[in-house]
């Protein structure tokens, strides 16, 4: 592990959002639940369609498809799709999560989300987990807005460009993307291993650049990871 510095300085800790701070597949549940109420409700199913869902995604089968051919609906996969990533999650902060950020925040650490997606699909998952409790307005990267997508050094630069005299740390749980460009601007790299609900399985058989310097197996051990000594109040968001 790297050497922690002697100073003072502000450490700045930045968070993927998907199979990081929250599980993908409750975004998942989710969405199946609001559009297997819709079609109960227009469309006067005489069974819930949810269940079934869940099966066929198990499954690997195209849910959609399957779903809109057993009903005989003709309904576009396009409007379902929009339902999907559009809809309002019914999701929240797993208790360890809260309870890491607000150590995080309590300590001193400013915190940062970087995530790829759609604008909306992101943002009503930031609105539905009461991110914005953590993260200040100007420290939220979402790709589709932002212009690029990990593993582009621009979207982690945004963060040294606002905190110039800063250390850095980001946390994440894809090798693939997440890693690269934080471990060449000289961050702290923290992967969060998959705990067998993440939907994409985690691959380390990558050049090294792309892997994290530490692998944590809950998010509260990032907590051992970060120099929490900065004493300045974060009471207020900078501008």
């Amino acid at each position: 592990m790297t050497p922690y510095s002697s100073d003072l300085r502000r450490e700045v800790v930045v968070f993927d959002l998907d199979d990081t701070l929250c599980k993908e597949i409750d975004f998942l549940r989710s969405a199946f639940r609001a559009i297997a109420d819709r079609l109960l409700r227009d469309h006067r199913l005489d069974a819930d369609p949810y269940p079934r869902m869940l099966d066929l995604h198990a499954q690997g089968a195209d849910v959609f498809g399957t779903i809109d051919r057993i009903y005989g609906l003709g309904i576009p996969p396009a409007e379902y799709l929009a339902h999907y990533r559009n809809h309002r999650p019914r999701i929240a902060l797993w208790p360890e999560t809260r309870t890491t950020l607000e150590t995080l925040r309590a300590r001193g650490c400013t915190i940062g989300l970087l995530t790829d997606g759609r604008s909306v699909t992101q943002r009503n998952k930031i609105a539905a987990l009461g991110l914005d409790a953590f993260v200040a307005p100007d420290d939220i990267v979402v790709s589709e807005e932002f212009g690029s997508e990990k593993p582009c050094e621009a979207n982690y630069a945004h963060f040294v460009r606002r905190y110039p005299d800063a250390t850095f740390a980001y946390v994440g749980d894809n090798p693939c993307k997440d890693f690269l460009a934080p471990n060449r601007l000289g961050w702290r790299t923290i992967c969060l291993l998959d705990d067998g609900r993440n939907i994409h399985r985690q691959r380390f058989d990558l050049p090294a650049e792309y892997l994290p310097q530490i692998s944590i197996d809950s998010i509260e051990r990032i907590i051992h990871h970060i120099r929490l000594c900065t004493t300045e109040s974060t009471s207020a968001w900078p501008t």
